[in-house]
């Protein structure tokens, strides 16, 4: 996963409170591989019609260059299936802007390189109206953690550890690996002092 900093893209709403999981992947495509790509199954039952058909007025078919999610409270929530991440991935949004997030799914997006930035329910409100049915350009600045859409510019709430995921590159593997050393040397020090917790013969490495 490449990590980044700054990210230019097109912006469109989801004016929806709850979006959970279920919809942003119907489990009946949880079979399909991987490589398949998932981002054609992202929102699929509020994107097409009974038959399949692709519905024109819903604004992730008509830009589908679309990077930039902006939509109400408590999206992600439900059950915990990371595949509602790879969809969004998969599709090509890189963020999502909402008042709140499901906290598991919060942080399965961090793993996979989607930002979920946290923003005042007026502002988001105001994103939304600004947008439309339309789309807008959209800027991120991770370092900053400041965004821009649609000319409205604000600051975002994300924790600490997690921007240094995104900005690294990092899952939770890659931020344990990143302190190596530190815990390296925690190890040598406590086989030195508690000889017992180690096996016999053995050496802290």
């Amino acid at each position: 996963m490449s990590g980044w900093t700054r990210h230019t893209g097109t912006a469109i709403a989801l004016d929806l409170e709850s979006v959970d999981t279920d919809q942003l992947i119907p489990a009946r495509f949880m079979s399909t591989p991987r490589s398949e790509g998932y981002g054609q199954f992202l929102l699929h039952d509020l994107r097409r019609d009974t038959d399949g058909t692709m519905r024109p007025e819903v604004p992730l078919n008509r830009w589908p260059e679309a990077s930039v999610l902006v939509t109400r409270r408590n999206f992600g929530s439900g059950s915990s299936r990371e595949a509602a991440v790879y969809a969004l991935v998969d599709f090509g949004i890189r963020t999502v802007i909402a008042p709140s997030f499901g906290d598991i799914f919060a942080s399965n997006a961090v793993n996979n390189g989607v930002l979920p930035a946290r923003v005042a329910p007026d502002l988001t409100a105001e994103m939304i109206a600004r947008i439309g049915a339309g789309a807008v350009p959209a800027e991120v600045d991770l370092a900053a953690r400041t965004l821009s859409v649609a000319g409205l510019s604000t600051g975002f709430d994300l924790d600490p550890v997690w921007r240094e995921k995104l900005i690294n590159g990092w899952d939770d593997i890659d931020l344990t690996r990143a302190h190596g050393t530190e815990i390296a040397a925690f190890r040598d020090r406590l086989s030195a002092t508690r000889t017992w917790a180690f096996p016999a013969g053995g050496t802290a490495g």
